[in-house]
């Protein structure tokens, strides 16, 4: 049987990786007033930021339609028996959902849809390795009972510096967000159940930093093997400094680097940062 491994944009695996391991990938797009960019294809984050800075108002987010998805995987089905199709929580987005739907519409192709509860690296987690186990021969239901293996371990959290996209999103009411701007608090986010909830709010950024780096020794002091991301919204410096402590302390992790896209980056804002990891 041979298996294709999709997902979507908000993964943010580079397309070099993506060619190399043989991924495909439907985008996910933003729209500024009355014109659509598809992320990761004609929008990269660093172009996102200035043209978030100088709009007028923040962009939209949308999935991809049903009858692209479809269109996909009738691609697929003339090279490949199955797909195993990963995508961002379905608490936050209705692509899982589309795809699921797109899977029922097309006869040639077995398809499963695997819903990663989470996002952005930590979600491309689960995509390397379902790429690596597909490249090894193993069947849909051998890649899917390790991904559920791994779900048991996942963890990620977020720090959002900007407090005016979770108002904006329907995280917090304006009198929060006024206040908590005021008193700089820096929301701790995670997932919970597939949808981004608060974890804690904190005083400073530094403050944040330092609880996400303790939220993370709480699994790496164990010594066991983990691999982890630190992930942010155009402040590379910031995710640099976090990596070095990262690799400083803790040998047993291995340690990359990614960052907020244009989708994720439009609710979380340009400043946020994040860290992933699971036990590998």
């Amino acid at each position: 049987m041979k298996v294709a491994i999709m997902t979507d944009s908000t993964a943010y695996l580079p397309e070099e990786l993506r060619k190399e391991l043989q991924i495909e990938m439907v985008p996910l797009s933003v729209v500024f007033g009355d014109r659509s960019y598809e992320e990761e294809i004609d929008l990269p984050a660093s172009d996102f930021y200035p043209l978030v800075r100088d709009a007028k108002e923040l962009p939209k987010t949308s999935q991809p339609s049903i009858g692209y998805m479809t269109e996909k995987l009738e691609q697929l089905s003339k090279e490949y028996d199955a797909v195993v199709s990963i995508h961002l929580s379905s608490g936050i987005s209705g692509t899982y959902q589309s795809m699921q739907t797109a899977g029922s519409m097309v006869d040639d192709i077995d398809v499963h849809v695997f819903d990663s509860e989470i996002s952005c690296m930590p979600q491309g987690f689960y995509v390397l390795e379902a790429a690596k186990l597909a490249q090894e021969g193993a069947t849909p239901s051998t890649i899917l009972a390790r991904l559920k293996e791994m779900k048991q371990s996942m963890r990620a959290y977020f720090l959002v510096d900007d407090l005016t996209h979770l108002h904006r999103g329907g995280r917090l009411s304006g009198a929060q967000a006024l206040v908590g701007s005021m008193l700089q608090v820096k929301p701790l986010l995670h997932f919970v159940d597939t949808k981004i909830v608060p974890f804690e709010k904190i005083r400073t950024q530094k403050k944040a930093i330092k609880r996400l780096i303790s939220l993370f020794d709480e699994d790496a002091k164990t010594g066991k093997p983990i691999r982890a991301v630190v992930i942010h919204a155009n402040c590379p410096d910031e995710a640099k400094a976090i990596v070095s402590e990262l690799e400083r302390n803790y040998p047993n992790a291995e340690i990359s680097t990614s960052y907020f896209g244009a989708v994720i980056g439009t609710h979380l804002g340009e400043g946020s940062l994040g860290l992933g990891w699971y036990a590998k």
